[in-house]
């Protein structure tokens, strides 16, 4: 299971439990050091006991596990002991460790005058004591163990509840709400991600705004080409001799090839409004073989249209470009020339690699365009142009898409001499 709160409360689980042994151990061998001192304080309470009263200890039928009581003399001999079985050998004054006959005994031997006093008892013994108490050392630890999850559960309860309450507000709203989420007191860790979330709904609301708004542009300029199709296609039905329906046919034929034209620009718009919002699939692209290639394409129809297209200076440069969108791009710049640059114009394209960038220019000597309506010819099917040239003014629209989809700049420039010369500038690969 892919769950934050299941995963912090296993590793807070880990974490305590981890902690927990290492502490009660170190607990347990507190106690059990302290214990021991305890003990071997007794032992030399008792030997001192001895000492004061000069008293000998009585031996006992079963002292197996008990103090062992030992007096001897300043000379090494021994006078008692409380078990004789057991010779446990004199120790020098003070507290020892001593391992005899496999098993490890703690020691305290005083020494007053002629006389020497040793008691001992076995580590078995201690520890049949020390195990009556260390149940009771576990118990607190338990208790806190309990408590402390408890605590920790509550806590990531509470810490998650801001995205609970978050996930609740979101599904709350209508496919309609794209209104920032609120984001005031929000705990740091989480504002990053409303903040990323804000600003995907503000894209998605500008990106249903520009589909509204071009939905609704598309429909109003399809109206026009369909009435005249549908006028002329009247027309020639009404015609009476065949020179009239061919004339008639030719309109017809016109009328389609406007309608068509202004499809295909509306879909190329389409694409890349929705493209803009994501990162394009750039790869390496030769600006300059594209640039032959399109002279090449259009050179019937600049002949047809008796205009001078030609290639011009081209640098051999390579940008990360979206291939099919750099062609419309570059397409739209040279069809636009060629429908308003005029007859008898020139229409010249380079490629020109600087040390940042790749330059397009498509340079025309035709009408050129007014400095004061550079910006206004880049709106959606806005046309300065007569209305007797045919067009959608969307060709400028989409290769601005196109270029801001490539991170670049275009420049509307006056061609010296008149005309317009229009520039963009591509980042190098």
């Amino acid at each position: 299971m892919n769950s934050i709160r299941v995963r912090l409360i296993l590793w807070l689980t880990v974490a305590l439990g981890a902690s927990s042994l290492f502490v009660g151990l170190i607990a347990y061998q507190l106690a059990w050091d302290g214990f021991n001192r305890l003990r071997d304080y007794s032992l030399e309470q008792i030997a001192y006991t001895i000492l004061q009263h000069e008293v000998n200890p009585s031996p006992v039928a079963d002292q197996a596990g008990q103090y062992l009581s030992q007096v001897w003399n300043s000379d090494g001999s021994l006078r008692f002991s409380t078990r004789p079985e057991i010779k446990l050998p004199l120790q020098p004054t003070g507290a020892h460790h001593l391992d005899w006959l496999g098993e490890e005994w703690h020691i305290v031997t005083v020494t007053e005058g002629e006389r020497i006093v040793q008691v001992g008892n076995p580590t078995s013994n201690r520890g049949l004591m020390f195990k009556e108490i260390r149940l009771w050392l576990g118990i607190p630890l338990t208790i806190l163990v309990m408590l402390m999850g408890t605590l920790m559960s509550g806590v990531v309860a509470d810490t998650l509840m801001p995205l609970d309450t978050l996930r609740q507000k979101i599904l709350a709203r209508a496919p309609s709400q794209l209104e920032p989420l609120p984001a005031e007191e929000l705990p740091e860790e989480i504002a990053p991600l409303v903040g990323a979330i804000n600003d995907l709904l503000g894209r998605l609301d500008h990106l249903l705004s520009k589909q509204r708004s071009f939905i609704a542009d598309a429909a109003h300029e399809m109206r026009t080409p369909l009435t005249a199709i549908k006028l002329q296609a009247q027309v020639m039905a009404a015609s009476a001799t065949a020179e009239d329906r061919q004339v008639a046919l030719a309109a017809l034929r016109a009328g389609v090839d406007r309608a068509t034209h202004l499809v295909e620009q509306l879909l190329q718009l389409a694409r890349f409004d929705a493209e803009a919002m994501y990162a394009p699939m750039l790869q390496p692209c030769r600006v300059a073989q594209l640039a032959r290639q399109l002279v090449i394409e259009f050179s019937q129809l600049a002949e047809e249209r008796r205009i001078d297209l030609g290639l011009g200076h081209c640098d051999d440069g390579v940008i990360a470009a979206d291939e099919a969108g750099l062609r419309i791009l570059l397409g739209n710049l040279i069809d636009n020339a060629l429908r308003y640059a005029g007859e008898g114009s020139r229409v010249d394209v380079e490629v020109r690699a600087e040390a940042d960038r790749v330059s397009l220019w498509v340079i025309d000597t035709g009408p050129g365009i007014p400095a004061a309506a550079h910006e206004q010819v880049f709106e959606r099917f806005r046309r300065l142009a007569s209305a007797d040239i045919p067009g959608s003014g969307l060709g400028l629209a989409i290769v601005r898409e196109i270029v801001e989809l490539h991170h670049g700049q275009i420049h509307l420039l006056d061609t010296p001499g008149g005309g317009l010369s229009v520039r963009v500038d591509l980042p190098l690969a």
